[in-house]
């Protein structure tokens, strides 16, 4: 079984000297519960923390945990309006620890596990979607040229590379029969909107568990896990918020079902979705029916392969990654939903 728990601390302080200055070792390694796909630690060491993301160990999908494309992305936004943390190193050695990685800083803050935020005052709870909103905004706005990532994502129509990919992905790692996923990937590929012409940057998993706000405020200091970033459509990014709000609230579904939104600052899918619109001048949007649609279909085939992963013995987190894979019936149901 592969060791995604641990850290060799030594061989990570040998390369660190050697690659990253003012590195000061020794390390202690604290892997986070967070980081499905790619292990996830916190470095600590008497001059500061850092952060190692790492590709797991063993037999591993084509095109996934692409740690060097994190590294790529998060150095190109250094100085835009979208908060990154600041990334030094990319080993793609894997000789050195088992798997490719890279450091990044530790950004200190408040990481919510999801929008209900508990703990938070209503005035907070506001201001912070709403910067939720902004750094999306700003995100799609990033002028791919000026920063460097032209050439980051394929070109043609984006919805039709996503659909074909994950429905791959989804069928590479399927352990069951879903009727459901079935009918879900036909329909996405037969109903798929025309191409509007729009290629920006984008998340892939665009959710506030993936960001880190003010210790003390409400401003966002780092848009976290890039795994599933690329050149794409950005209704696929804003649908993808609206998609995690759909689902019941807790650390299981981390959603907004059921909630008072306006007794707690929270805005309603609607308001959401104009005021990035309003940010970004653009008019209402046709088919978001499908987009949304899109993002349970994507986050399904995701979860499918956590549950793959845990039941082959690589996941970062096997008994979290089994929960996960339970939910993957959920997520195809919603889809379906989301299409009518």
């Amino acid at each position: 079984m592969a060791d995604t728990q641990t850290l060799d601390t030594d061989a990570v302080s040998t390369y660190l000297r050697d690659h990253l200055p003012g590195f000061d070792a020794p390390i202690e390694a604290i892997k986070f519960e967070s980081g499905q796909s790619n292990p996830t630690f916190l470095l600590k060491t008497h001059a500061g923390n850092y952060v190692l993301r790492r590709k797991p160990p063993g037999q591993l999908l084509k095109s996934a945990h692409a740690v060097d494309r994190e590294f790529r992305v998060q150095r190109a936004l250094k100085g835009s309006a979208v908060p990154v943390a600041d990334v030094h190193v990319l080993c793609e050695d894997a000789s050195v620890i088992g798997s490719d990685f890279y450091v990044m800083d530790h950004v200190a803050g408040r990481n919510f596990d999801e929008p209900l935020m508990d703990g938070a005052t209503e005035a907070e709870r506001g201001a912070v979607i709403d910067d939720m909103n902004r750094a999306l905004a700003a995100l799609h706005d990033v002028d791919i040229d000026a920063v460097g990532l032209s050439d980051y994502g394929p070109p043609g129509n984006y919805l039709e590379r996503q659909v074909s990919r994950w429905s791959k992905q989804y069928v590479a790692t399927q352990t069951q029969e879903l009727p459901d996923m079935d009918r879900l990937m036909a329909r996405l590929a037969a109903e798929m909107p025309a191409d509007d012409g729009q290629r920006t940057l984008v998340h892939g998993d665009y959710r506030i568990d993936n960001m880190i706000f003010e210790a003390d405020g409400t401003r966002c200091l780092a848009v976290l896990d890039w795994e599933l970033s690329t050149i794409g459509h950005p209704f696929a990014d804003l649908a993808s918020v609206i998609m995690q709000w759909q689902l019941p609230p807790g650390l299981q579904g981390r959603g907004l079902m059921g909630v008072d939104r306006a007794a707690l600052g929270l805005p309603t899918d609607a308001e959401f979705v104009a005021a990035y619109c309003e940010r970004r001048n653009l008019p209402p949007i046709d088919d978001f029916g499908y987009y949304l649609g899109f993002c349970f279909f994507r986050m399904a085939s995701i979860i499918q392969g956590v549950l793959r992963r845990a039941l082959d013995g690589n996941a970062s987190n096997p008994a979290k990654g089994r929960q996960l894979g339970a939910l993957v019936p959920v997520f195809a149901e919603n889809g379906l939903k989301a299409l009518k």
